[in-house]
C-alpha cells in the first residue's frame, strides 16, 4: 500500500472536512491542496466526490436526532413536517438552476480571475453584511416559513458560480432575510444533506467507470479524514456563531482571492474545471 498517497488522501480529506461548511469555499482549497500534493486529473475528481459525501455524513450524524425525529414525526408535528418541506423548498432553486446552467457555468467561469474575484467580492459582502443591521425575525429553525426558505434557496444559487461557497451565500443570505446567525447557519446544514448528497451521487454515477477496489484504501482514509474534520467543524462552528462575526473569514477570504491569482499568474496551479 502507498503510503505517501494514503497521507495525501488524509490531507486532501481533512482540508475537505474543515471548509465545505465554512464561507471559505471547498472547491478552491481543493485544487489549490491538490495542485501542492501533485494530487490532479480524473482520479482526483472522483476522490473529491467520495470525501464529500464523507462531510455531508458528518451533519447526518451530528444532527441524527433532530433529523430522525422529523422524519418519523413529520405526518403528527406541524414543526417536524415545516422542516422538511422547508430543506425540500430551498433545495430546488439550485437544483433546477445547477441542471440548466451548471455545465456552461463551470466552463465558462472556472477561470482564475473569475476564482480570485468570487473570492474577493464574497469577502467584500460578509464584511459589508456584518456591518450592516440586521433585524432577526426568525430566532427558530422551527419558526421559518417556506417564503424564508425559498430566499435561502434563491441565495443558494450563488454557490454556482466557482468560489463562491455554498454555505457563505447561505449563511449571509439568510441573515439578510431576516434569520438570526444561529438559524442561518443551522440550516445551511441541513440544506446540505440533500443538495451536496444528490449532487454527490449524481457525479458518482457519472464517473462509475473509474470506479476501482484498488482504490478503497485510498477513499477510506480520506473519507475518515473529511467525516472527522467536518464533523468538529459543524459542532464548533454552531457554537461559533453564538458570539463571533464572520469577519475573520471575510478577511481569509480576500487573502486567498489574492493567493489564487499569484499561484495562477506565476503557473503553480491550473485553475480550470474537466
Amino acid at each position: 500500500m502507498d503510503l505517501i498517497l494514503l497521507l495525501k488522501a488524509a490531507i486532501l480529506g481533512i482540508v475537505e472536512g474543515l471548509t465545505e461548511f465554512l464561507p471559505v469555499s471547498s472547491t478552491g482549497h481543493l485544487i489549490l491542496a491538490g495542485a501542492l500534493l501533485d494530487f490532479t486529473g480524473d482520479k482526483a475528481k472522483l476522490f473529491e466526490i467520495v470525501i464529500q459525501s464523507a462531510a455531508i455524513l458528518a451533519v447526518v450524524w451530528e444532527y441524527r436526532q433532530r433529523l430522525g425525529h422529523a422524519v418519523i414525526s413529520a405526518t403528527r408535528e406541524a414543526s417536524s413536517l415545516r422542516l422538511l418541506v422547508n430543506v425540500a423548498i430551498a433545495f430546488v432553486p439550485l437544483a433546477v438552476l445547477g441542471l440548466v446552467f451548471g455545465k456552461w457555468l463551470k466552463l465558462h467561469l472556472f477561470n482564475a480571475p473569475v476564482v480570485a474575484t468570487t473570492f474577493i467580492l464574497g469577502g467584500l459582502i460578509i464584511l459589508w453584511a456584518e456591518r450592516k443591521s440586521h433585524h432577526e425575525r426568525v430566532s427558530s429553525v422551527d419558526s421559518m416559513g417556506w417564503l424564508d426558505a425559498v430566499k435561502v434557496g434563491i441565495a443558494q444559487c450563488f454557490a454556482l458560480i466557482p468560489g463562491t461557497s455554498r454555505s457563505g451565500a447561505t449563511i449571509i443570505g439568510g441573515m439578510l432575510f431576516g434569520l438570526s446567525r444561529k438559524v442561518a447557519t443551522e440550516f445551511t446544514f441541513y440544506l446540505a444533506i440533500p443538495t451536496l448528497g444528490i449532487a454527490s451521487l449524481y457525479e458518482l454515477y457519472k464517473e462509475r467507470a473509474l470506479l476501482s477496489t484498488d482504490d478503497i484504501g485510498m477513499w477510506t482514509v480520506g473519507m475518515l479524514a473529511s467525516f472527522i474534520s467536518a464533523f468538529f467543524v459543524v459542532r464548533w462552528l454552531i457554537r461559533f456563531v453564538s458570539t463571533h462575526s464572520f469577519t475573520v473569514f471575510a478577511w481569509y477570504r480576500i487573502a486567498f482571492g489574492l493567493l489564487v491569482l499569484l499561484t495562477w499568474q506565476m503557473g503553480w496551479v491550473q485553475w480550470v474545471e474537466g
